[in-house]
C-alpha cells in the first residue's frame, strides 16, 4: 500500500506544484509520455504520485482514493458541501493566486458596492419581466456570497466557456469568475466591484480526512509532511 498524492496533469499547476516539493526534497516527475497520469517520486519511500485534473482532485479526496492532492481552494469550496469535514489544508503554496469575483459592465457607473447590484437587480426585473443574470462556474460560492451581501433579485447562469463574453453576447448581465489580473474582465468592459471578493484562491497541498490509513501509511505520512516542513 502507498500514499496517493494526487497533483495537477498539466500545465504550470503542474510544473509549480513539481518545483514546490522539488524545493523541499521530493522529487516529482511524470512517468513516460504525456498521455499517461502517473508519475514518480523520489525523497520518501512509499508515495504514489497520481496525475489529475485540478477539478478531479477535490472529488478525489472526499470519496478518499487518494490521500493528499494540490488544487486550488475555489474548487474545493465550490465542490465539496462541508469541504471542511471532507479534507483539511496542510499548505498554501504561494502560486496559483485568483480572486473568485463578481463583475458588473463598466458603464454601470452607479453600481459598485452589492448594495448597488440589489437595487440594478429590482430595477432590472421591473424593467424586464425577469431576474437579472449572473453568469459563473461557481454556484455554491456565488449564491451564499450575494445571500450575505443582500443580494436578491437575480438568477445564476451556468457559464462554462469564456464567462467574461457572456455580458457582450447577451446571455447575461454580470459574471461572478475567477480573475488574477483583471485584464480580461477590462478587454471585455466589465469593472469589478469594490467589494471583498467572494474568495481569495491559491495552489494549496490538501490532506483528506476520508481516505484510510495503515500503519506504513501513515508512518510514510509522518515521513513526508517532516520532509516538506508541515
Amino acid at each position: 500500500m502507498s500514499v496517493k498524492l494526487g497533483v495537477p496533469s498539466k500545465g504550470r499547476l503542474m510544473d509549480k506544484t513539481f518545483d514546490w516539493f522539488g524545493a523541499r526534497g521530493i522529487g516529482l516527475a511524470r512517468s513516460g509520455s504525456e498521455r499517461e497520469y502517473s508519475g514518480e517520486v523520489t525523497g520518501v519511500d512509499g508515495v504514489e504520485l497520481v496525475l489529475l485534473s485540478a477539478g478531479e482532485i477535490p472529488r478525489e479526496l472526499a470519496a478518499g482514493r487518494i490521500h493528499l492532492g494540490v488544487t486550488g481552494t475555489d474548487l474545493v469550496q465550490e465542490k465539496l458541501v462541508q469541504w471542511d469535514q471532507k479534507v483539511a489544508p496542510l499548505a498554501e503554496l504561494g502560486f496559483g493566486h485568483a480572486d473568485l469575483i463578481v463583475a458588473v459592465p463598466s458603464c454601470w457607473v452607479d453600481v459598485n458596492t452589492l448594495d448597488d447590484l440589489d437595487a440594478a437587480a429590482a430595477a432590472f426585473r421591473a424593467r424586464h419581466g425577469f431576474r437579472m443574470r449572473i453568469a459563473t462556474k461557481y454556484h455554491r460560492l456565488v449564491r451564499a456570497y450575494l445571500h450575505e451581501g443582500g443580494v436578491s433579485d437575480y438568477q445564476l447562469v451556468d457559464s462554462q466557456g469564456a464567462t467574461e463574453g457572456t455580458v457582450k453576447n447577451l446571455t447575461a448581465e454580470a459574471i461572478a469568475d475567477i480573475t488574477s489580473s483583471g485584464e480580461t474582465l477590462r478587454a471585455n468592459h466589465l469593472k469589478i466591484l469594490a467589494e471583498e471578493p467572494v474568495l481569495r484562491s491559491q495552489a494549496t497541498l490538501f490532506k483528506s480526512r476520508i481516505a484510510p490509513l495503515e500503519a506504513g501509511e501513515r508512518e510514510t505520512m509522518r515521513l513526508l509532511q517532516d520532509r516538506l516542513g508541515l
